[in-house]
């Protein structure tokens, strides 16, 4: 076996930057040594058997909801939440059965940067052709991926960018964009946010479809002055002066870093954001996957609950939208407090520490009773009771189990179903060591 060391640092590669192995796929990795399933885990081959075969949700544009009372209006809300559930499952089946994971990983994580909510917005259509979005730059230029997304109709929509006209001009979005999406915090000055916001006027949104216009009338045509620049600037120049500045390449590593490193240590090494020199995102995506910090046992992090969810529906061989009740995956997950298209806020969702809590655990635990029930365990099943703990370890992708889980699992190795249960449930799974 691998020392703990590399297993721990592989383990990381399939966790963090894919959900989890499917049974087989962690020991392979492990026999081929950590700079091999780097090379793996980090690259996206341009075939894939499932995501390129896989059918778009039927989604269409709704038009104006109609009026209350109306004889229109249940069949129109009947559809409407179907139309999120297909899309919410059509994901979901993604991030599950993707051959190569890297790429639905990043969408996710470019879904909780750029964090955009259906509870607002309220139609899917426009929050699927987001998704898009994200998934096409996902691992692209980050240059081009905001230029994509001032102009995205759904992120307009959810910072009321519609309503940014040149006599009133909005500040959400011109100030989410330096603070959360390109820039960061204390990097920019209100004075910055007055101006920047002038020269996101005059974009429109059709909120149903997510078809985004430009009005020149509504749009601030005089010259606007920020950030020690003064120029004639639309929402595509904006994007571009932003993402050329120093300040993009440490943010958006900071937030990588953050997010698939370690969310209490600051960035340890900012010779990374050379890797992001040119805004390839694929290029600090594997600096950071290959960074010395993937085998130090400081960068522990616990897993979100899609994380977990995903990672478990791997391993056990379950299809999301095929579950015998899929209500049960979305209130889980929702009562878990993680439900994709649903960001708490602009901010997105929390990281680490912040999913522990009596409440989560038993949560998880039920929604884990209920997974195990439709789960394929005969990668445990099929094998001698004294050798299933160990063999667990490779089914699920773990470094090693403490000397007190592997007393709890072995009282329970002749079960495979509970054995199943308090493995995914344990701190060593639950926990990105």
């Amino acid at each position: 076996m691998a020392d703990l060391v590399e297993r721990r640092a592989i383990a990381r590669l399939s966790h963090r930057f894919g959900f989890g192995p499917r049974p087989g796929e962690f020991k392979a990795l492990v026999d081929s040594g950590f700079q091999n399933a780097a090379s793996k885990l980090l690259s996206t081959p341009a075939i894939d058997g499932f995501a390129d075969k896989q059918t778009l949700p039927n989604l269409r544009d709704q038009g104006p909801r109609p009026k209350p009372n109306s004889s229109e209006v249940v069949t129109y809300a009947t559809e409407k939440r179907a139309q999120f559930t297909e899309m919410l499952f059509w994901w979901l089946d993604r991030m599950v059965l993707s051959e190569h994971q890297l790429r639905e990983r990043m969408t996710w994580f470019w879904h909780g940067h750029w964090a955009t909510s259906y509870q607002k917005v309220d139609d899917a259509l426009p929050m699927f052709r987001q998704n898009q979005t994200l998934r096409k730059f996902a691992l692209g230029n980050f240059a081009e991926m905001s230029r994509a997304m001032v102009k995205d109709g759904a992120l307009i929509y959810w910072l009321d960018g519609q309503a940014n006209t040149v006599k009133a001009p909005n500040e959400n979005l011109s100030r989410e964009l330096m603070e959360l999406f390109v820039l960061g915090v204390n990097r920019y000055t209100e004075s910055d946010v007055r101006e920047t916001a002038k020269a996101l006027t005059g974009y429109r949104v059709n909120k149903t479809n997510g078809d985004v216009s430009f009005l020149p009338k509504q749009h601030y045509s005089s010259s606007i002055s920020f950030l020690g620049t003064t120029g004639v600037f639309d929402g595509d120049s904006l994007s571009d002066y932003l993402v050329a500045r120093t300040d993009c390449a440490l943010f958006i590593t900071e937030r990588l870093w953050y997010r698939f490193i370690s969310s209490s240590e600051s960035l340890a090494d900012s010779e990374l954001t050379n890797s992001f020199s040119n805004r390839d995102i694929t290029s600090l995506v594997k600096a950071i996957g290959t960074h010395s910090a993937m085998h130090d046992e400081r960068y522990a992090m616990v897993k979100p609950p899609l994380d977990w969810f995903v990672s478990v529906a791997r391993a056990f061989g379950i299809t999301p939208s095929k579950f015998s009740n899929t209500a049960t995956i979305r209130n889980n997950l929702n009562l878990l407090g993680q439900v994709p298209f649903l960001p708490p806020n602009v901010g997105g969702w929390p990281a680490d520490q912040a999913w522990l809590s009596t409440a989560s655990a038993q949560f998880r635990i039920s929604f884990a009773e209920r997974l195990v029930k439709e789960a394929n365990l005969s990668p445990i099943a099929d094998l001698p009771a004294r050798s299933r703990v160990e063999a667990m370890l490779d089914w699920l992708g773990i470094p090693s189990w403490s000397s007190r889980t592997s007393l709890a699992l072995r009282g329970a190795q002749k079960d495979p179903a509970r054995l199943a249960l308090l493995a995914i449930c344990s701190p060593e799974y639950v926990v990105s060591a």
